[in-house]
């Protein structure tokens, strides 16, 4: 690393959607590699939240994701071992960018909150991180990897 350079390590960031629309309503168009930085290879979406009920609680080691609150809001808490932040997602024009290994969770669901999910990847239980310990554990070997 070159003197002054800064280490990013938390691996998320807000995307604002283009809108398109007249008298007759308003489209976001989404397409992998062109709006959205990966291939899409799963949309999955969450629906009937109860608002009280924390969900989430697990990091992905190469999995990349976007979540888009179609309808309500929910706050999200990232967490890439070092720092945590919290996001809120409340408008269908908002992506959430969530890249590899950042542990995340989901509270404060508004009723009738759905968010829908674009995913880099088929769905694999192995590519799941669902201890908390070992996530912090897999994220400072792989910062100490990448000499960091």
């Amino acid at each position: 690393m070159e003197k002054g350079e800064a280490l990013v390590y938390m691996n998320y960031k807000l995307i604002d959607m283009k809108i398109f629309g007249d008298e007759r309503g308003k489209l976001i168009s989404l397409e992998g590699n062109h709006n959205v930085p990966f291939e899409i290879k799963r949309v999955y979406w969450i629906f009937d939240t109860i608002p009280n009920q924390k969900r989430g609680m697990h990091a992905h080691t190469n999995m990349e994701q976007i979540i888009v609150a179609m309808d309500g809001a929910c706050e999200f808490i990232l967490d890439d071992g070092i720092k945590r932040e919290k996001v809120l997602l409340n408008r269908p024009d908002l992506g959430l960018y969530i890249g590899k290994n950042m542990w995340r969770e989901m509270q404060n669901f508004s009723y009738g909150c759905k968010l829908m999910i674009l995913a880099s990847s088929y769905y694999d239980e192995n590519e799941y991180i669902r201890d908390y310990n070992v996530f912090l554990k897999t994220v400072n070997q792989n910062k100490g990897q990448n000499g960091q």
